[in-house]
């Protein structure tokens, strides 16, 4: 059996074969060094292609970005003001305000109401009834009135409606978008019953 020099295998035979010596060490150094160093070298390079790669990316994609960008802090913006002016201005609502209360000679169990109503600009009010006569006069600005069955009027200061106590109230709201309207009302019901009541 010949056996073979170990002086004679390539360096990795030997490393594989046989504990380091100082030299062999010192080579495995070198050699790590060598592989460290090829390692580090393309670990930069791939990570300089890398960093272009995501430049261009950006370099593209930027208009996109920006449109985006712009998108939504006009969205933000346009909540904020139409948050703030939903808290700066709650939804108006009629004032009525009472004149006068009589019982009417001779029917013991009715009464005669009078008061104005004033409508903020763009008012306009559910679907009601009364259950009562009811006079209207306008004195300013102008006003939509209609009954279930009738038509639809507009109505200018000095103008007049009624409504008998069957009638369904279906529309009665502010002409204008801009301007108060304000009309007087003279109403006859029975005591005790509520002056507006819901309807559909």
């Amino acid at each position: 059996m010949v056996l073979e020099n170990p002086r004679t295998r390539n360096s990795w035979q030997q490393w594989a074969s046989f504990p380091f010596s100082y030299g062999q060490q010192s080579k495995a150094k070198q050699l790590g060094k060598y592989e460290g160093g090829k390692v580090w070298f393309i670990s930069g390079v791939l990570r300089g292609f890398g960093r272009e790669l995501a430049s261009r990316f950006m370099k593209q994609q930027k208009p996109m970005f920006v449109l985006a960008f712009l998108i939504i802090s006009t969205l933000i913006t346009t909540s904020t003001l139409m948050a703030q002016k939903a808290v700066a201005s709650p939804l108006a609502q009629e004032t009525i305000t009472e004149l006068m209360s009589k019982d009417l000679a001779g029917f013991p169990d009715k009464e005669v109401l009078m008061y104005t109503v004033d409508f903020p600009p763009g008012f306009s009010s559910p679907v009601h009834r009364h259950e009562a006569q009811v006079f209207v006069y306008v004195l300013e600005g102008s006003v939509v009135m209609q009954v279930r069955g009738g038509e639809e009027v507009t109505l200018q200061p000095g103008q007049t409606f009624y409504e008998d106590p069957k009638d369904v109230h279906v529309v009665s709201r502010n002409a204008s978008s801009t301007k108060p309207a304000k009309f007087l009302v003279f109403l006859i019901h029975k005591k005790g019953t509520p002056l507006v009541m819901p309807a559909t």
